[in-house]
């Protein structure tokens, strides 16, 4: 990121609509570790499971306030976007929290306006829409692979930051992350999804092809930063070296930037029930096999 363009999202960093900071400092914010220290699996799911309650918090507030809300996330093949994704998403209600990613587009979307593929999937009152990659793939991986031309890059570039306001003025709070990873790290981590079953899926033709345009890939982030970095739409930067401590702190960020209260929740006491009052039938159920 340019000079000019950091101190923009600095400034702005230091304005932003902050949301119960009381609820999301008690949940540890940046995982409870001093930079550059290893967190522990137990430190991990300490602070985790703080964020997870303060989440569902976010949930029943934006459910009940009729909130819109936007998270986008980017970021270099194996930066750590899906698994961030999946630890916010893996304790709230998916009807509330939904995940969005799109495939290729269809012959048909090629010849759609830009965006209009993703406007059916924004938030509607009471959502919250996670873009697993979002309309930045014409300013990244479209424009560095040759699927747009320079053009249609560039006029992108110029257009969105509009497109943006208006979806902010339509009263959706957006989001922006970048998931900054390291060669290296970015190396390690491809390198283990080949011999993982668990994770060959995640290395796409598409992966191999870009793995060697790291630094095209450098000079489309630094001019996508310096043309979308808005006031009303910035860009924050999370270091994603370490997976754990990513997660914590991007949940932390969200939990501040998205303004909620924590409603009040009612007793629960289950009711006394009588059983064998009906005698189930002898039918022969097929059981799944139980060789654990």
């Amino acid at each position: 990121m340019g000079k000019k363009a950091a101190a923009k999202k600095g400034e702005h960093e230091g304005k932003a609509t902050k949301g119960h900071g009381d609820a999301a400092d008690a949940a540890g914010g940046a995982g409870g570790a001093a930079p550059g220290k290893d967190l522990s699996t137990k430190a991990y799911d300490r602070e985790m499971k703080k964020l997870h309650v303060e989440l569902v918090n976010l949930q029943q507030w934006v459910v009940a306030k009729g909130l819109k809300v936007c998270i986008v996330f980017e970021g270099r093949d194996g930066a750590g976007k899906g698994g961030t994704i999946k630890a916010i998403t893996e304790r709230v209600s998916p009807r509330v929290f939904r995940v969005i990613a799109l495939p290729a587009p269809t012959e048909r979307e090629k010849s759609q306006m830009y965006a209009q593929r993703y406007l059916p999937h924004f938030p509607a009152a009471g959502e919250v829409v996670i873009f697993d990659r979002s309309w930045y793939n014409r300013a990244g991986v479209e424009r560095v692979m040759g699927f747009c031309s320079e053009e249609q890059a560039k006029g992108f570039l110029a257009i969105v930051p509009l497109f943006e306001q208006m979806m902010v003025h339509s009263g959706i709070i957006l989001l922006k992350y970048w998931l900054e990873v390291s060669p290296e790290e970015q190396t390690r981590r491809l390198k283990a999804r080949i011999g993982d079953g668990r994770k060959t899926w995640k290395l796409s033709p598409m992966d191999v092809k870009s793995y060697d345009r790291w630094d095209d890939y450098t000079k489309a982030r630094d001019e996508m930063f310096a043309a979308t970095d808005s006031s009303w739409a910035p860009w924050f930067v999370a270091r994603s070296e370490d997976k754990k401590k990513v997660r914590l702190n991007v949940i932390s960020h969200i939990l501040k930037h998205v303004p909620y209260k924590a409603l009040p929740v009612a007793k629960v006491k289950l009711p006394e029930r009588k059983i064998g009052r009906y005698q189930a039938v002898d039918f022969p159920f097929k059981y799944v096999p139980e060789p654990y």
